[in-house]
């Protein structure tokens, strides 16, 4: 038969009220011929709340652990889907990652997939199993240890198996009814997109739209999954929702499709750093080793061999990178005067495949930021997208102007 991936998030299933209604989704597609895999997110506030717990015992804890603990949540979920397809006569049964396996990295709490064998599972498909529920976000590591994904990982897990199943396309059931031009809870102009290019998806969720986790979207690009991002809470329909798709089934590409944004950015500057050769290396390594997500770059003009350099990160990441950038210094690998963290600045981006044959998009940005009031901090660009570091208190005055100015309101 047919396979059908789905996916659901953690406010999909955050009840059991909620849990028997993705549930009768799952058995009307049952009912249509298909063997679904259905991946589970864990139930709304349970990853949180886990991530609180280990916060709380060790700040600066051991990733093996973190991974055992907040990886419980989805084995949860998938245990009770399973009973509730049960309860309604659809043969299921629920696999944790191990089960499975999924095959990572050993780079915990932000491992990559490196194969999912399908023999387990098409081998209860082929005994008469007509649903495998599967836990998202976790897999197995080469030492035998549970691995996690990163938040959001129940997105590529969702993709990996359409992948590697052959899957006829990947639904991805979420709070929302598909993606929008930017956040509707800040702009209530935003307006839902009936397809979007995988580059501006994977653009958008690399810069803070939380409707895909990047992975996913990067993993749809490379092997062509059909994506589909739809409510939960809507009527259920062919239809419905957002596409995710190669560029060339776009008809006109509009220089702007989508706002994004990241309200917890840091901008971090070392102050009067050696300018010579190897020194972005000996900064950049450490923060590396330490798991620090580093984004934007600046390096500042070199005065009498000193220079100072800048460069952001999420906010949480902050006591690591000054972590890691004090022992650094410590060992006599860089030396600096001093080193600023700004703690209260917000990422915004304007996405859009379009921006690759029309100009003014950069200056369009810039006036209107400047019309607000709104000074930059920082600017970073690539083929498709500018992003500017801001001020976080303007952060929404920005999302909005912009969005105005690229008229993204219209179809």
């Amino acid at each position: 038969m047919p396979v059908l991936v789905m996916k659901f998030g953690g406010t999909s299933v955050a009840t059991l009220d909620r849990i028997r209604r993705v549930a009768k989704r799952v058995g009307v597609e049952v009912a249509k011929g298909y063997d679904v895999i259905v991946i589970v997110s864990a139930m709304s506030g349970e990853t949180n709340k886990l991530v609180g717990f280990v916060n709380e015992t060790s700040p600066l804890f051991d990733a093996r652990e973190y991974d055992a603990v907040v990886s419980s949540g989805e084995n949860v979920t998938a245990g009770l889907m399973a009973l509730t397809l049960q309860e309604m006569d659809v043969p299921a049964r629920s696999w944790q990652g191990w089960q499975v396996p999924v095959r990572t990295t050993s780079a915990h709490s932000a491992a990559r997939i490196e194969e999912i064998p399908t023999d387990n599972i098409n081998a209860k498909f082929a005994e008469g199993m007509r649903v495998a529920v599967v836990a998202g976000f976790q897999g197995l590591s080469h030492e035998g240890r549970i691995t996690t994904l990163g938040r959001g990982g129940s997105d590529t897990t969702a993709v990996a198996f359409a992948a590697a199943f052959g899957a006829e396309r990947c639904d991805i059931y979420t709070d929302v009814d598909g993606v929008y031009t930017t956040d509707p809870r800040v702009s209530p102009k935003a307006r839902k997109l009936d397809k979007i290019a995988f580059e501006e998806m994977l653009e958008l969720a690399s810069l803070g739209a939380k409707v895909l986790q990047t992975r996913s979207v990067e993993l749809a690009m490379r092997y062509n999954v059909k994506l589909r991002v739809l409510s939960s809470f809507g009527e259920q329909s062919d239809d419905a929702g957002t596409l995710v798709c190669d560029e060339e089934e776009i008809m006109e590409n509009c220089p702007v499709s989508g706002i994004a944004f990241s309200r917890d950015e840091a901008k971090m500057t070392l102050v009067s750093v050696a300018d010579r050769p190897g020194i972005a290396a000996a900064i950049f390594g450490p923060l590396s080793e330490a798991g620090v997500n580093v984004d934007m770059i600046i390096q500042n003009i070199a005065e009498e061999g000193r220079t100072d350099m800048t460069f952001s990160c999420p906010t949480d990441q902050v006591m690591r990178a000054e972590k890691a950038l004090s022992e650094a210094k410590t060992r006599g690998e860089i030396n600096f005067n001093e080193l600023i963290a700004d703690k209260d600045t917000a990422k915004i981006s304007a996405v859009g495949i379009g921006m690759r044959s029309q100009s003014g998009v950069a200056a369009k940005m810039f006036k209107t930021l400047s019309n607000e009031g709104i000074n930059i901090k920082v600017i970073a660009t690539s083929e498709i997208k500018i992003s500017v570091l801001i001020d976080r208190k303007y952060m929404e005055l920005a999302v909005q102007a912009l969005h105005d100015a690229f008229e993204l309101e219209k179809a």
